[in-house]
């Protein structure tokens, strides 16, 4: 079994695998690209992330800068924005639904390490997919960890740590994130929407 093979199975793998170097190294390379584009170059924007994504659904926008390892492993629904200094770890899936929005400084890693030091200083590595459904909403500087799965109709409130699933309809927030209330009715009329405590 290759290495990538492994790293795609969720099992201990070796991302210093010539094969997976090689790749990284391409998806670095369209991610520079995309970065060194002037605001104003719509189109060269899009036709960049379309190369590197694995699936894009419809409409999308991200504002530079922006990285990922792989590219392929990442899929986008329809109307997804991701504001500035996104980075997506995607050595497993990281799947979006319709209508996502990121925040700046947001991260999304599917990379995890071995808590032992001796297979960690091996270098060994492995991922865990990350799943977002509809309609979420991620405040600036979220980071959402290996394995965690996101429901639709969310709201994750700024500088929260995602360690842990987060079901649908709700406002979660902190570190480690979790769910502070259930969105209601009355959040359609409320001024701003601002998270409470």
């Amino acid at each position: 079994m290759t290495e990538k093979e492994k790293m795609l199975r969720g099992e201990l793998y070796n991302p210093g695998d010539p094969e997976l170097d090689g790749e990284r190294s391409v998806c670095k390379d369209l991610c520079w690209q995309f970065n060194q584009l002037r605001p104003s170059e719509y189109e060269k924007q899009d036709e960049l992330l379309r190369r590197l994504f694995g699936r894009v659904k419809g409409a999308l926008c991200i504002e530079p800068a922006f990285w990922c390892d792989y590219g392929y492993n990442i899929e986008l629904g329809e109307n997804f924005y991701a504001n500035h200094n996104c980075v997506m770890l995607d050595c497993a899936k990281i799947s979006f639904g319709d209508n996502v929005f990121a925040g700046p400084g947001c991260g999304f890693y599917t990379a995890a390490h071995p808590v032992d030091a001796e297979r960690r200083n091996r270098g060994l590595e492995y991922a865990r997919p990350i799943t977002v459904g509809d309609n979420v909403w991620f405040g600036g500087g979220v980071q959402v960890l290996p394995g965690v799965k996101i429901g639709s109709n969310v709201v994750i409130g700024s500088g929260s740590v995602v360690t842990k699933d987060i079901p649908s309809g709700v406002v979660a927030a902190g570190n480690p994130c979790r769910v502070l209330r259930a969105i209601t009715e009355a959040d359609k009329t409320a001024s701003f929407g601002l998270i409470r405590r």
